[in-house]
């Protein structure tokens, strides 16, 4: 008998389902009733369903006695299974893109330098820059149109020969990201998933000047800190949220290209910048 089991996303339902049953993902059925959507902006949010039921043993049984000779054992690779739905032939590759590279790293590495110089694994064939310009412009603004926002003409240009320019202006843009900017993350990983993926370009983002009066914030509060690394070495910032750790990390990097700067995590999960000299 198939058990239903709902969550954010279908990792956590395939782990709930495990958790339950006491089983290896292995070992279980999987239909996908619903792969589950995050939205847009919180709206059309889905949670993840799937139904599960434990693999029929009687199968496997009844195929042992029809041969006479015991088979040698041989390891395989875990499969999921299902008869049910073709959506789960790409289950396994579901689970191992959400494993091996986690969302969060990929907002991480928005204006890293270093990241915009990585290797990739696809052939991309580069269009003219005004072609690229030009079609980001108009897709853009046609998917804004159908919102609620009053917004100017979006505008996007290259920043660098690897990051896209797109600023947001207009009587609503400030309330596009919300109070002190909190889904201005949120808007940064859905533009940027989008025009890495089919341009292999990163993204800067402005959006009624968020970025640039936080350039300025951080930028304040480096004086002092670039006067300490001066007189003592080392230094480690107080925790940063969102962009200002990747402004802090690319002027720091550059003030001192000598010396050991990275970002580093503590144990409550906030970020931090460490600048240190190099180990000999």
């Amino acid at each position: 008998m198939s058990k239903q089991f709902r969550a954010k996303t279908l990792e956590e339902a395939y782990k709930n389902a495990t958790a339950s049953l006491n089983c290896s993902i292995t070992d279980l059925d999987i239909e996908i009733v619903q792969s589950g959507n995050k939205g847009f902006f919180g709206l059309f949010v889905k949670e993840a369903i799937i139904l599960v039921e434990l693999k029929n043993s009687h199968s496997k049984s009844q195929k042992q006695k029809e041969y006479k000779e015991p088979k040698p054992v041989q390891t395989k690779k875990p499969i999921i299974t299902t008869t049910k739905s073709p959506e789960t032939k790409q289950l396994k590759k579901v689970i191992q893109q959400q494993i091996e590279q986690p969302k969060e790293q990929i907002f991480d590495d928005f204006y890293s330098s270093a990241d915009a110089k990585k290797t990739h694994d696809k052939i991309t064939i580069k269009k003219d820059d005004n072609i690229i310009t030009t079609e980001v412009q108009e897709k853009i603004n046609k998917l804004f149109s159908h919102t609620c926002y009053k917004l100017d003409k979006i505008q996007v240009s290259f920043y660098d020969d690897e990051t896209l320019y797109i600023e947001f202006k207009g009587e609503d843009a400030a309330l596009l990201i919300g109070k002190e900017g909190y889904r201005y993350k949120a808007l940064s990983y859905i533009l940027f998933n989008w025009i890495h993926e089919k341009y292999n370009l990163m993204l800067r983002l402005e959006v009624a000047q968020f970025l640039t009066s936080q350039e300025e914030a951080i930028s304040n509060y480096l004086v002092p800190v670039i006067q300490t690394i001066k007189e003592d070495g080392f230094y480690k910032t107080k925790p940063l949220d969102g962009v200002l750790v990747h402004i802090a990390l690319k002027r720091l990097r550059d003030e001192f290209p000598e010396k050991y700067v990275a970002v580093k995590t503590n144990v409550k999960g906030d970020k931090y910048i460490l600048v240190n000299e190099y180990r000999k």
